[in-house]
């Protein structure tokens, strides 16, 4: 955890920018790295299009919460979406105890991607800018004993694909190839390129 204040090079003068997000893991990151958000959870639509490709469903979200936290707070907001995504379907969070096992089966012993797209509004006209991680994530061949037992837990209930990489759901996860922090929930590297564009924008 980095402590004192420290921040990446670039955004030593941030201090006022909003996360449009109620996620306390995507807060979590954020002050991993010295930054302390002010927290507006967006109220918006998540239906997914028909014919919607999983990427572009996830780019759309993100833009749609940036611009709802800029127009409720202005100067910056970032906003994020999150999908685990395998053979063209979105697994999102499920919505019962048998969602959730159903698709902890599904994803067993094979690899999904994990699709974290991050999108950032800024300046008095709220321009956007956003970045897209993707992360290929293998699991284990997990027994449905092994599952049922997970998903009693409670864990995976709040997150995407059913499951938490940052959590006791590891022990599910063989290797990734990609973002770890994409994969909980909002990928640092793309986060901090957006916020110094930002940050230059507004200070311009």
């Amino acid at each position: 955890m980095i402590k004192n204040g420290i921040r990446p090079p670039g955004l030593e003068r941030l201090t006022d920018f909003t996360l449009a997000s109620a996620s306390p893991r995507r807060l979590e990151l954020l002050r991993h790295i010295g930054l302390e958000p002010r927290v507006i959870p967006p109220h918006v639509d998540e239906s997914q299009r028909p014919g919607e490709t999983p990427s572009a469903y996830v780019e759309r979200m993100a833009h749609t919460k940036a611009t709802a936290g800029w127009l409720a707070a202005g100067a910056i907001c970032l906003g994020a979406d999150t999908v685990v995504t395998m053979d063209g379907a979105i697994f999102g969070k499920p919505a019962t105890i048998q969602e959730a096992q159903h698709t902890l089966k599904r994803l067993a012993g094979r690899n999904h991607q994990v699709l974290t797209s991050v999108a950032v509004a800024a300046g008095q006209a709220g321009t956007i800018r956003h970045l897209t991680s993707v992360t290929s994530v293998w699991m284990k061949a997990a027994t449905e004993s092994e599952i049922t037992a997970y998903v009693a837990t409670g864990e995976p209930m709040d997150k995407a694909g059913s499951y938490g990489i940052q959590g006791l759901g590891s022990f599910l996860v063989t290797r990734i190839d990609g973002s770890y922090t994409g994969v909980v929930g909002l990928p640092l590297f793309e986060t901090v390129i957006l916020l110094q564009w930002a940050d230059g924008l507004v200070r311009s």
